[in-house]
């Protein structure tokens, strides 16, 4: 049955005192229907904002819902990086089983991956930071057209000259071979070993014996292949700098990817073999993954990204190619007609302070360009293909007030494998003891790695970067440190570091032409381990 309709009643007219109807007036009408508008207004202003709470109130709850939810999310990814990284103790077994066992991973510090986003991504969204990238865009336009045109009114044509790219990848594919041979070992090599010690451990009558045995074997296959192997290649074929130096860093990348595998799998291996004898070597694919996603620490998950951006990826490798180039304008107008002349010319103190700051501009530009190509565009293309989401390549650097702060942010992929590696673990073996032993140790480690790197792909020993780094940098660690914070000390800290680049940019290049001027006549130790520089002069 449907309900009964509420019937309206009519209301009389108002009536006056004397009973006659009132008849308003026109005046009362108009004041009655503005006065009627009003209150409609008014009721239709309410509606909306009544409306509007309750839209927000919805907003509100999404948003909460949704912030609970990553939360919840980043502290399970947390709470599974802690499951892992720290095994629950034993239950039974010898004494000194489970001391051995406490000791692999008692103490130690694990890094925690969460997804988050390149800082510069972060910056270049603001429209007044994008200037800043938008003028060094157009830095490379003016140093383009000046090519051009000096070119032009030089040969009288349009002239397009990359000698210098083509000198610097030249024999390219023999570099490439190379790199081919030691992804291959390094990817089957060390798993295949891992398997094979894990498998035939619990058998081995002498355990520890066989596990030495183990390790001596793998340390000579990496000798050979990841050590000897690309100097080799190095040395004896004619490779571009540039091509040198893809094979040299792609070198100590291998090793130090080997290694942070073999250390994060192994204490597990032998926890899981004191605990219930069940051993789980990391799956193959967790390995592959890791020798190609921007990281030195091994896991075997990381947090990933939905989906690839591959207009992303095209734009970071173009903004690679784009540095390329740059890096060659500055070079050829920059540095090649400052030091090109420099040898056949007497040494004087005042020619070196000259050159040294005259070198200064271009050494901030390579500096600069080497820090985003390389840490920037490099890095997040490949976490992008790989769906690799924390993208924490590098800090906040550039506002540091201390070169402490700027040695654990300028590149924190390798800061990271340092610090996990060779400081940390070093002050586990010292008991904790002797902490500044254990960061030189780790000062000394990196200068040392990058004057080998220099010297290889140069051609030449000259230990201007080792100087610098393991004695200098290691004194400024100290008197500038993270505890001044004042606005002078980054002005401080930017001057010694445009500084420091100006002096490797003027003497490595002084060495490259004294080199090439001044050839070698007797290969002695001590005739190839002198600067060529300090007594070329032709």
């Amino acid at each position: 049955m449907e309900p009964r309709r509420r019937q309206k009643v009519p209301q009389e007219p108002a009536k006056n005192e004397e009973g006659l109807q009132h008849v308003p007036s026109s005046e009362e009408a108009s004041r009655g229907q503005v006065q009627g508008n009003g209150e409609v207004k008014h009721l239709d202003h309410m509606a909306a904002l009544i409306q509007w709470k309750r839209r927000m109130e919805v907003i509100k709850s999404e948003l909460l819902e949704q912030m609970h939810s990553q939360l919840n999310d980043l502290l399970d990814k947390a709470l599974e990086e802690a499951a892992h990284s720290f095994p629950q103790p034993l239950r039974k077994g010898s004494a000194e089983m489970q001391s051995r066992d406490r000791s692999l991973l008692q103490g130690k510090q694990k890094k925690v991956f969460i997804a988050q986003q390149s800082l510069l991504d972060e910056l270049l969204e603001i429209k007044h930071f994008r200037s800043i990238y938008h003028i060094f865009v157009a830095f490379l336009c003016v140093f383009a057209l000046s090519t051009i045109i000096v070119d032009s009114i030089d040969e009288g044509r349009l002239v397009l000259d990359f000698n210098l790219f083509i000198f610097a990848f030249e024999n390219l594919p023999r570099a490439l071979f190379t790199w081919l041979c030691m992804f291959l070992y390094t990817l089957l090599v060390p798993y295949k070993f891992l398997q094979m010690w894990a498998s035939a451990l619990r058998t081995a009558k002498h355990p520890r014996l066989f596990t030495s045995t183990t390790a001596v074997v793998l340390l000579v296959c990496h000798a050979a292949v990841l050590g000897f192997y690309p100097v080799y290649t190095v040395a004896y074929y004619h490779l571009g700098p540039a091509s040198r130096f893809i094979v040299i860093l792609e070198q100590v990348r291998f090793l130090m990817k080997s290694h942070s595998f073999l250390r994060e799998s192994v204490p597990p291996i032998l926890y899981a073999m004191s605990k219930d004898g069940k051993v789980h070597p990391p799956e193959f694919s967790t390995y592959l993954y890791f020798l190609f996603c921007p990281t030195l620490i091994y896991r075997e998950s990381y947090p990933r990204t939905p989906y690839v951006r591959w207009r992303y990826v095209i734009k970071n490798f173009a903004q690679i190619l784009g540095c390329v180039f740059y890096i060659n304008f500055i070079l050829e107008r920059l540095c090649i007609p400052l030091f090109s002349n420099m040898s056949k010319q007497p040494f004087s103190l005042k020619t070196m302070v000259l050159s040294i700051f005259s070198a200064t501009l271009p050494g901030t530009f390579l500096l600069l360009l080497c820090f985003f190509a390389f840490l920037h565009c490099w890095f997040n293309a490949f976490a992008e293909m790989l769906r690799f989401a924390d993208c924490t390549f590098y800090k906040d650097w550039w506002n540091s007030t201390g070169f402490s702060t700027y040695y654990r942010t300028w590149n924190v992929v390798v800061h990271d494998w340092l610090y996990y590696y060779i400081y940390q673990d070093l002050l586990w073996l010292l008991r904790g003891k002797v902490r500044v032993a254990a960061m030189l140790s780790a000062f000394l480690a990196s200068a040392t790695v990058h004057e080998y790197a220099y010297s290889l792909c140069f051609g030449f020993f000259y230990p201007v970067s080792f100087t610098l780094f393991a004695i200098f940098g290691v004194i400024f660690n100290f008197i500038i440190h993270d505890k001044r914070t004042s606005p002078v000390w980054n002005v401080l800290f930017w001057t010694l570091l445009l500084v420091g680049q100006g002096i490797q940019v003027c003497l490595y290049s002084q060495e490259w032409y004294a080199q090439l001027h001044c050839p070698l006549q007797e290969r002695t130790f001590w005739a190839i381990v002198t600067p060529r520089s300090w007594s070329c002069h032709t």
